[in-house]
């Protein structure tokens, strides 16, 4: 799908009702939430189960563990920009108390948004047949995200220090993962400002890119894509 960002008008669409896995684009609605939910300098403590309750193989990319504590900014400059699914699980067990019932925040803000193809089972995007959206609403979800000014300085940073962990006593440089936002990367476009990617076995390539040209501002998303998520 391609929408106006300002007015939600739909520019193009190709089976945007369809219901789908969106992976780590999940994030975004898990970061619109944790805003409207908590303030930046909020400390979040990261639990065992937040740290350990993933799937097997995505990893711990930014190295937290349980015990660490994060303010809610870094934890969701770790989310964004590095797609860390312990800084999801962290953030929702303390806007919520637990992963359920953020899961249940996520959903009731997603039908406030107009959303009516998508259901929500935890805040990173991990593969779960109770866990799916469409084009169609991951763009609301979007436009809404994008137009919160604290997610959109968030998501717009390219470089952002996270503190000294454990794992990383020196502190970790995270930036994102968004192809079209890199430079020496052929598919570069000056136009785009922030987006996320996702991907998973089930859910294939996924990605959300917001542009904006002149006042002219645009929302895509793709879904269920194969190494063609770029080109599409």
């Amino acid at each position: 799908i391609l929408m106006d960002a300002e007015t939600g008008t739909i520019l193009y669409g190709k089976n945007i009702n369809e219901a789908y896995y969106p992976a780590s684009i999940t994030k975004i609605l898990t970061a619109l939430v944790v805003l409207e939910n908590a303030s930046l300098d909020e400390q979040v403590s990261f639990s065992h189960e937040a740290v350990y309750d993933v799937e097997e193989g995505s990893g711990n990319k930014v190295g937290l563990e349980e015990g660490d504590v994060l303010s809610v900014e870094d934890c969701l400059y770790a989310m964004l920009l590095m797609s860390s699914n312990q800084a999801a699980n962290a953030l929702a067990e303390h806007a919520a108390g637990s992963i359920d019932a953020f899961a249940d925040m996520m959903n009731q803000k997603a039908a406030e948004l107009g959303c009516t193809d998508s259901h929500f089972a935890n805040p990173s995007g991990l593969n779960n047949p109770e866990h799916y959206t469409s084009a169609h609403d991951m763009a609301l979800i979007a436009r809404a995200a994008f137009d919160n000014p604290e997610l959109l300085t968030i998501a717009t940073t390219r470089y952002y220090e996270l503190p000294p962990n454990g794992k990383n006593p020196e502190g970790l440089g995270v930036s994102p993962g968004h192809r079209m936002l890199k430079e020496r990367e052929a598919v570069y476009r000056p136009d785009v400002i922030s987006g996320k990617t996702g991907y998973t076995s089930l859910a294939g390539n996924t990605l959300v890119t917001y542009a904006a040209q002149g006042d002219f501002e645009l929302v895509t998303v793709i879904l269920n894509g194969h190494n063609t998520h770029y080109s599409d």
